[in-house]
């Protein structure tokens, strides 16, 4: 079972950035695709990114492009969401998940991480 923590979420005010991090158990980033969820209470969960195990590519939500950016380092096996242009509609907890096929559907992860929480406001 692959373990995953999230952090580096907190309080930013509209238009702000902060930069997530998921830290996995051992060097698996080459074996998995890791994703990137959010949820708002009483929403569901949405994808919005995720980063392809070998090659690398990336997938955004369209809701995320051209202001969220995944990355890795896979010598310290964690996976980046640099999160620009913040807004008070970006929900709440953020999620990183493990998996083997490059989805923005939760339905292909196996491994959760416990979520960090981000809030946008003034």
């Amino acid at each position: 079972q692959v373990q995953l923590v999230e952090s580096g979420g907190g309080l930013v005010q509209p238009g702000g950035s902060l930069r997530l991090s998921c830290a996995a158990s051992g060097s698996i980033l080459d074996y998995f695709t890791i994703g990137w969820f959010r949820q708002a209470p009483g929403k569901e969960r949405e994808g919005v990114s995720c980063i392809n195990r070998g090659d690398g590519s990336t997938y955004y939500a369209d809701s995320v492009k051209g202001r969220f950016t995944i990355s890795r380092d896979n010598a310290k096996n964690t996976v980046y969401l640099h999160m620009n242009s913040l807004k008070p509609e970006d929900p709440d907890v953020y999620y990183c998940a493990a998996g083997f096929i490059a989805s923005l559907d939760g339905a292909y992860y196996s491994s959760w991480g416990q979520g960090t929480q981000v809030t946008v406001s003034s």
